[in-house]
């Protein structure tokens, strides 16, 4: 753990640094397999599916019959909690749908915007060393609120050529349609070409590695959306004399045991604080069953102590968290004035494991920065909004000299054409 005491803005930015590789380190991996991919399908996906996963397949595809079974080896409680969290996202999505409203701009001229749903979408769940069954129920319980035609998931097996049974379980649930037994960067591949088995889609959702999100990048430059640029998990707490260390200690390595390249953030007035905080992490790191994942990501974390909640204020908008966490007693200054961030946790019960799963918040959220600049997945992730205007006769007449002079302006005599010749008929 990294500790810095007051330091100085200039060196700020060198503190918050992320233990995460450039795009340009990754590209070449990621280019040499989507060529593969390209050029050879199925026969490149199963190849490079040998090669990471350990594990050879003879249909990428998930059957029915691995459907019903995982099924079978869900426990009912889980099940009751998968559906009791599948609820409580579906209710705060649900109230995001927005609806259409038309406007008058001029007498005659009516415009309005209307919704529609991404039509073909692919869904990447991680299946490492924790498959995030719950990134499922995030992803594609508003993509059928949404109204998503195609729904595709994509999940890297296991040596036994198996997905997670809580991911089929999920993904069942929520009406995925297909599901494939393909991860890494082939699997980014796989949805940016399609291939004699697979559809190509139209955006790709979903977390994963830094091979993962340099791969969902290069996709953009085919002509694919995707929802963000979400690598690496990370966390930014700010804690006071208020706060309670085991608290926070636990939401720390809550974030730590995600993998060796997260990044825990602590940020505290209070010397005092950070040590009592540390303390609470090595008791209980000691118990922890991922505690060597855990420790490894220990090593990238930053604690650091600050003057002013002012100064607390720029670093957190400075270093833009995934998830930022606010265990003090005023956290109304904080959320009231943070700009860049994912989510937000207020108060001492409000750990980030909530909003993980079952607050009803979607947890697919920007890292490495990028919160700056992108919002989490919400409903509007899986839509488009088309513009439509209705112009009359009459509308035509009201605006036609703004049109034209403002196209000869220009030097484009055919926009200005377009409109005097319905003026002269």
């Amino acid at each position: 753990m990294n500790l810095y005491l007051y330091p100085e803005k200039k060196d700020w930015e060198s503190i918050l640094k992320r233990p995460t590789q450039s795009l340009e380190d990754l590209e070449a991996t990621v280019n040499q397999i989507f060529l593969d991919v390209q050029r050879n399908g199925d026969i490149a996906l199963k190849k490079y599916t040998s090669m990471f996963d350990g594990v050879n397949l003879e249909s990428l595809l998930v059957s029915q019959s691995e459907f019903d079974e995982a099924e079978s080896r869900v426990s009912e409680a889980l099940k009751k909690a998968i559906q009791a969290a599948k609820k409580n996202i579906e209710s705060f999505h649900k109230s995001q749908v927005q609806g259409s409203k038309k406007i008058e701009t001029v007498s005659g001229v009516s415009c309005w915007s209307e919704t529609r749903a991404i039509e073909r979408i692919g869904l990447y769940i991680p299946g490492g060393t924790a498959p995030l069954f719950s990134t499922v129920l995030m992803l594609a319980a508003p993509a059928k609120i949404a109204g998503c035609k195609q729904i595709s998931l994509f999940s890297p097996p296991n040596k036994q050529g198996k997905i997670a049974n809580e991911i089929l379980y999920a993904a069942k649930l929520c009406g995925v349609d297909k599901v494939y037994k393909l991860g890494g960067i082939q699997a980014i591949a796989a949805m940016t070409f399609g291939t004699e088995s697979i559809e190509k889609v139209y955006k790709i959702f979903g977390p994963g590695n830094q091979f993962v999100t340099a791969a969902k990048q290069v996709a953009t430059k085919y002509g694919v959306a995707i929802d963000m640029p979400a690598g690496p998990s990370e966390v930014l707490v700010v804690a006071d004399a208020t706060s309670n260390p085991a608290f926070v200690a636990a939401d720390l390595l809550s974030q730590a045991e995600h993998g060796v390249d997260s990044q825990v953030v602590l940020l505290s007035k209070e010397e005092t604080v950070i040590e009592k905080v540390q303390s609470k992490i090595e008791t209980q790191l000691a118990v922890l069953p991922r505690k060597e994942i855990a420790q490894q990501a220990l090593n990238n974390s930053v604690f650091v102590v600050l003057k002013e909640d002012t100064a607390i204020l720029e670093m957190i908008n400075l270093y833009a968290p995934e998830h930022l966490i606010l265990a003090t007693e005023t956290p109304d200054f904080f959320v009231q004035n943070v700009q860049n961030a994912g989510s937000v946790f207020i108060g001492n019960y409000a750990p980030e494991s909530v909003g993980d799963y079952a607050s009803g918040t979607n947890h697919t959220l920007p890292t490495s920065g990028f919160a700056r600049a992108f919002s989490g997945v919400n409903l509007s992730s899986f839509t488009k909004r088309i513009t439509f205007q209705e112009i009359s006769k009459q509308g035509l007449e009201n605006i036609a000299e703004t049109v034209m002079l403002m196209a000869e302006a220009e030097g484009l005599q055919a926009h200005k054409n377009a409109v005097a010749i319905r003026l002269k008929s």
